[in-house]
């Protein structure tokens, strides 16, 4: 039998946001699936809890919650041209990258310090510093909470776009991810197209000699310089996507905007802009908006002064969102999702 209980969520979520579920239940192993399908029945609607860090959680969640907390990490193959590594859902992110370099297991590095867990990752379809999740998956293994049945899933299975898939797509508490598998390519070779990893010293000079440790600490370091610590200033990481469009868009602001920031998608004829290029433009940078406020060092992160609540973050996002469609005629989509 599943035990469950009422939790205040605050302590799970990056942003520090006051919640709390009326039934929280705790997945630590595959035995206990059956049941949590059972119990999901039970309740309108179900919600996914891995490191809370890509969500805007309300004050009163009258959702069933799962919160993920399996763990394992291991070697399932080691071929010629590439290591093939699982991890169970519920490790921490960059944990599990820190020991895949410490191992050998090297092409997650440059995706180093991004909150979360290894089930969440291919939700969102992470990707940082030039590197995508799904450019280095597998497979994984989730559990169907409706057919109540585990499903191995390739990358044509999960949908994977910029910061998308088919689990996001999905109604939430649909699917629960299990373990994560993951291909990492032999030979390694370093990724360094970013700007801030070009401008890094010590990583441009000779790329024969580099290994993944020195890229690892590279985007640590970078990130721990323009990103805050949720332990320390609540935040959810990049607030909003970057928004794609026609390059014919990117064409007109150009002719405003000489020093507007964009990266071409090869063959597309579309472009991403730099939503935090146009939040700073737009005068955003380090402004409060009651009890939230966006970074005074990254405009594309939204952090809690203390005591947010959901409202006043969705009162801070609106008002960013509506001010950039202003002046650039450019939806911006937030990134965290919003449960209730």
């Amino acid at each position: 039998m599943l035990h469950t209980s009422e939790q205040d969520l605050t302590a799970f979520n990056t942003l520090g946001l006051r919640a709390r579920a009326q039934t929280v239940v705790r997945f630590h192993s595959q035995e206990q699936l059956p049941a949590i399908s059972t119990l999901a029945g039970d309740h309108s609607s179900v919600f996914v809890l891995g490191g809370g860090s890509n969500v805007v959680l309300a004050p009163q969640l009258d959702c069933l919650v799962i919160k993920v907390e399996t763990r394992g990490v291991r070697l399932l193959e080691e071929r010629p041209d590439a290591f093939i590594v699982e991890a169970q859902a519920g490790e921490n992110w960059h944990a599990f990258v820190a020991h895949c370099v410490e191992k050998g297991w090297w092409g997650l590095e440059n995706l180093a310090l991004i909150p979360g867990t290894v089930g969440a990752a291919p939700v969102q379809n992470i990707g940082a510093y030039g590197v995508e999740l799904d450019q280095r998956f597998d497979s994984l293994t989730a559990w169907d909470m409706h057919t109540q049945k585990l499903v191995n899933m390739r990358a044509q299975d999960c949908g994977f776009s910029y910061r998308n898939s088919v689990f996001k797509q999905s109604k939430p508490g649909r699917w629960l991810i299990v373990a994560v598998r993951f291909c990492l390519p032999r030979p390694w070779c370093p990724v360094l197209g970013y700007p801030d990893l070009q401008r890094y010293p010590g990583l441009a000079a000779d790329k024969t000699s580099l290994n993944a440790k020195q890229v690892f600490d590279a985007v640590c370091d970078i990130r721990r310089q323009k990103l805050p610590d949720p332990a320390v200033l609540g935040n959810a990481g990049s607030f909003f996507k970057n928004p794609i469009v026609p390059l014919e868009t990117r064409d007109r602001l150009l002719a405003i905007y000489p020093d507007l920031v964009s990266y071409p998608i090869e063959g597309s004829g579309r472009c991403k802009l730099a939503a935090g290029w146009m939040i700073d433009r737009a005068g955003w940078k380090g402004r409060r908006l009651g009890a939230m406020a966006v970074h005074d060092r990254q405009a594309l992160v939204l952090v809690n002064k203390g005591g947010a609540t959901a409202a006043d973050v969705t009162a801070l996002a609106d008002a960013i969102k509506t001010d950039i469609k202003n002046k650039f005629d450019v939806t911006l989509e937030q990134e965290p999702v919003a449960v209730s």
